[in-house]
């Protein structure tokens, strides 16, 4: 077998596991996998194997009952809290690219205040011209 890198998504803990860590009963894992809410992955004589990551959202799950919410109402807030997750992702990849593009541009933009107050495009290494008049405001 490769020498695979285990992380918090890589499935180690049976059910019994599982449960306990979780602090629930190994049915209510089985109930949770049938609808939907935890699905752990299965092994080849398909038993599940749950990943330290299936035990927080066991926990989150917890959690969110003792709050009052209903099952369906944790699926959508598991649900809207994965797709949170997604979009940082997303955002911080988009980031990475903008700022590795800006920074591989020789030509970069620099822009500065012109005299009335207006954006000014500048060329790299240049600077904008200082007014030295001197006005007097009289009341």
């Amino acid at each position: 077998m490769a020498n695979r890198q285990m992380d918090r998504f890589t499935p180690v803990f049976a059910i019994a596991a599982a449960s306990e860590l979780a602090e629930m009963h190994p049915q209510t894992l089985r109930q949770y996998d049938r609808i939907g809410l935890v699905v752990p992955q299965r092994t080849s004589g398909n038993t599940r194997r749950y990943s330290l990551y299936d035990v927080h959202r066991l926990r989150e799950v917890a959690r969110l009952s003792a709050e009052g919410l209903s099952l369906e109402g944790i699926r959508r807030v598991l649900k809207l809290e994965d797709r949170v997750r997604e979009l940082e992702g997303q955002v911080h990849e988009l980031e990475r690219a903008l700022s590795d593009e800006l920074l591989k541009r020789p030509d970069r933009r620099v822009f500065a205040a012109g005299a009335g107050g207006e954006v000014v495009t500048l060329r790299r290494g240049t600077r904008t011209r200082r007014n030295a008049e001197v006005v007097v405001w009289k009341p």
